[in-house]
């Protein structure tokens, strides 16, 4: 399993030593909101988690959750990922950044590789981007590195309609 570099950013594949990253940016009032309550609310919880709903696709499919690292510091700032999700025709791209480290173009880097090598990598023919019709800031971000918007969709299992974006290569 690959970990990928950009400018300021390391993508490396999420493993059990991420729980206390995880644990938080799982519990951060925007995911709440816009991605949905997990009911992880310890490190044991956030481990299980990870090596349950996580760890899984990776070792299947070879890609999958990533751990968003500053380089300079090494300080881990959020997740991004390539997720094969129930219902959903494609394979989704996405992400989640704590809170102090939005609106600094964190987002867009790692997104924006992590674009790049869904297609030059793990030799993805397209990609996908969903999001809370509330996510304004999600939307800008999923258009901006290239996805179009499709259409509104329902979830397997979900209530809410959400916007389906998408990218062919």
């Amino acid at each position: 399993m690959k970990t990928f570099e950009t400018e300021r950013l390391l993508l490396k594949p999420t493993s059990v030593e991420d729980a206390p990253l995880l644990l938080t940016l799982l519990n951060t009032p925007k995911w709440i909101e816009y991605i949905g309550d997990r009911n992880v609310k310890n490190i044991e919880q956030a481990e299980d988690y990870i090596t349950q709903k996580m760890r899984p696709q990776m070792e299947r499919l070879g890609f999958g959750n990533f751990t968003i690292i500053k380089k300079d510091d090494l300080q881990k700032i959020g997740s991004c990922g390539l997720y094969d999700r129930e219902g959903l025709e494609g394979i989704d791209i996405g992400f989640a950044l704590l809170p102090d480290y939005e609106k600094k173009g964190y987002a867009f880097e790692a997104v924006n590789k992590l674009k790049d090598v869904a297609n030059e990598h793990f030799k993805l023919n397209e990609i996908c981007g969903i999001t809370s019709k509330k996510n304004k800031a999600s939307q800008a971000l999923l258009m901006k590195i290239g996805l179009k918007y499709e259409k509104d969709i329902v979830l397997p299992n979900g209530t809410e309609e959400i916007q389906f974006y998408k990218l062919t290569y």
